[in-house]
C-alpha cells in the first residue's frame, strides 16, 4: 500500500467510528491495523519483517530485525538461510508505552552485541500493555503469558536465535507489564536475562515464580527522568523497594542486589524524555546505549539530558529514595500524532488537524 493511500485509510477508518459530542474516532489498535505488514529494511541494513500470529486467542503483531540470512527458509523473507531454529544471536523484545510508539519507531530494531530487535504490539483497543488503565493493568496475567508464549514457540518458527540469550526492554506501559506480571510469572523461563525498565516501574502484581532462581540471574535497570508522571514517581520507587527486598529474601547480599539491580533518574526531563528534550528521542537514546547498560558494558549512555553523567548503572541499595522535581499528573500518549503521521508517512506532505488528533489521544484513561 503506498503511503498516502496508508494516511487515507487512517483518515477514513477514524471517520467511522463514534466519538464523544457525535465526533467519530478510531481505537489505537483499530488504527495500528491500518498501517501495513510486510518487508522492510532496518536503518543498519537489516531485514525487518512485520506480522501478526495468534496466541492464546490474542493478536500479537511483531516485528523481527535481524540479518536476512538469519531468518527460516520457511519465514518468506528473501535471503533467508536458516534451516534450524537454533542460532547464535540473541534476542531483544521490546515493549512498547501506551498508543504503540515504539512499536512502530523499532529502536531497537539495529544489531546489537550480537542481538538481534524484536517488538511486539499490545493485544488491546487502547494499544495497553497489560489492559486496564493507569496502574491497572487488568489483563497483565493474559499478556504476559501471550510474550512468553510468542518468544518460546512463535519466534523460533521464523528466526534462529539463542534461546538462553533473550533480554527484555519495556518503555512506560511496557515496563508496567515488565515489572509487575513478566518478571514474577514469566521470567522463569528465561536464565540469565536483563531488563531495562525504562520511564514505568510497578511491584509484582502477581506471586512470583522460582524466585530464588530469577532474582539471582537477573539484571534489572530502572531508569527515569527528574519530571516523570507523578503516578510513576510513587510507582517506580515502590518497585525498586520491592525487588530489592524480594533479592534480600533470598539471601542475597547488598553488593550482589547491586551488581544486579541498579537504578537512574538524573536526566532533567519529562515522561521519557531521556535525552531532555522528546519521547521518541529519548527513547531512542536508551535503547542505542542498551548493551552498555544491559549487556556487560560500562553503564555509559551517550546523548542523556543534563545534568547527568551518562553513567547510570547506580545499585539500587541505599538509593531508592528517587528524588523528583514536578512533572505532569497525566500523559497523552497518542496513536496519531503528527510525529507519528510523519514518521510512517515520510513520503508525503502530511496536515494533520490538530483538534482531531487530540479528540483520538482522549477519552482514555490518560485525558
Amino acid at each position: 500500500m503506498h503511503h498516502s493511500l496508508a494516511f487515507v485509510s487512517l483518515v477514513a477508518l477514524a471517520a467511522a467510528y463514534p466519538q464523544r459530542g457525535g465526533r467519530q474516532r478510531a481505537t489505537a489498535q483499530q488504527q495500528a491495523a491500518q498501517i501495513p505488514q510486510g518487508i522492510s529494511t532496518a536503518t543498519d541494513g537489516s531485514t525487518i519483517l512485520d506480522d501478526t500470529v495468534n496466541v492464546n486467542g490474542l493478536p500479537i503483531r511483531f516485528k523481527i530485525s535481524a540479518p536476512a540470512d538469519q531468518f527460516l527458509t520457511t519465514s518468506g523473507v528473501p535471503g533467508a538461510a536458516a534451516t534450524s531454529p537454533d542460532g547464535t544471536m540473541g534476542v531483544n523484545v521490546l515493549l512498547h508505552g501506551d498508543g504503540g510508539q515504539s512499536f512502530f519507531d523499532m529502536p531497537n530494531q539495529n544489531l546489537q552485541a550480537n542481538t538481534m530487535g524484536v517488538v511486539l504490539l499490545a493485544p488491546d483497543p487502547n494499544l495497553f500493555w497489560g489492559g486496564g488503565s493507569g496502574l491497572q493493568r487488568t489483563d497483565g496475567v493474559a499478556h504476559a503469558q501471550a510474550v512468553s508464549d510468542f518468544i518460546q514457540t512463535e519466534l523460533p518458527q521464523r528466526v534462529a536465535m539463542n534461546s538462553s540469550a533473550v533480554v527484555f526492554t519495556g518503555v512506560s506501559g511496557g515496563s508496567l507489564l515488565m515489572s509487575g506480571f513478566f518478571i514474577p510469572a514469566q521470567m522463569q523461563n528465561f536464565p540469565n536475562s536483563a531488563v531495562e525498565l525504562n520511564c514505568g516501574g510497578l511491584a509484582p502484581q502477581v506471586n512470583f515464580v522460582n524466585a530464588a532462581q530469577v532474582l539471582s540471574q537477573t539484571t534489572i535497570h530502572f531508569q527515569s527522568t527528574q519530571q516523570e508522571l507523578q503516578s510513576l514517581q510513587q510507582s517506580i520507587p515502590d518497585a525498586i523497594v520491592a525487588y530489592e527486598q524480594l533479592a534480600a529474601d533470598q539471601g542475597l547480599s547488598a553488593a550482589q542486589v547491586n551488581a544486579l539491580q541498579t537504578v537512574d533518574n538524573t536526566p532533567t526531563g519529562g515522561h521519557c524524555e531521556f535525552d531532555g528534550q522528546d519521547f521518541v528521542s529519548g527513547v531512542q537514546t536508551m535503547l542505542t546505549s542498551y548493551s552498555n547498560v544491559m549487556q556487560g558494558g560500562n553503564g555509559v549512555v551517550t546523548g542523556l539530558g543534563a545534568p547527568s553523567t551518562g553513567q547510570v548503572r547506580t545499585g539500587v541499595v541505599g538509593n531508592e529514595n528517587l528524588q523528583f522535581a514536578g512533572g505532569r499528573k497525566r500523559q497523552i500518549e497518542s496513536m496519531i500524532n503528527v510525529n507519528w503521521v510523519r514518521t510512517l508517512l515520510a513520503e508525503d506532505v502530511v496536515v494533520v488537524n490538530e483538534e482531531s488528533v487530540e479528540l483520538l489521544a482522549c477519552d482514555r484513561v490518560s485525558c
